[in-house]
């Protein structure tokens, strides 16, 4: 089993955060805790999930809950690069929907 990782990098205007391994039950605290952290540090906080091999409803309770606090200070949190068996769970449950980046074509785009 592939443990869970997470490491975040502060850039200019957003911090990015990447997961890698398993995010699960398990892990559920140390996600809570980098994401919040990260929301709390910069406007935009960008979660790459390319590394992501496995996520349960516990890190989409993750997911959804820093996006809530993201929200409620003005802030935003988007997911990219999911694959597999990770895209399809953030599927299913509407949360890639729900922090997807914004296209520049969407008329919604951050000018930040």
């Amino acid at each position: 089993m592939a443990r869970f990782e997470s490491r975040m990098s502060v850039e200019p205007g957003r911090v990015v955060v990447t997961l890698a391994g398993e995010c699960d039950l398990a892990s559920r605290e140390q996600l809570t805790a980098v994401l919040m952290s990260a929301v709390h540090t910069a406007p935009v906080v960008v979660v790459d999930a390319d590394e992501l091999e496995f996520l349960d409803s516990s890190g989409v309770h993750g997911l959804v809950t820093a996006h809530r606090a993201a929200q409620e200070e003005g802030r935003r949190l988007y997911l990219v690069n999911a694959g597999g068996v990770v895209a399809h769970v953030l599927q299913v449950t509407g949360v890639a929907d729900l922090l997807s980046p914004p296209t520049a074509d969407s008329g919604h785009a951050d000018h930040a």
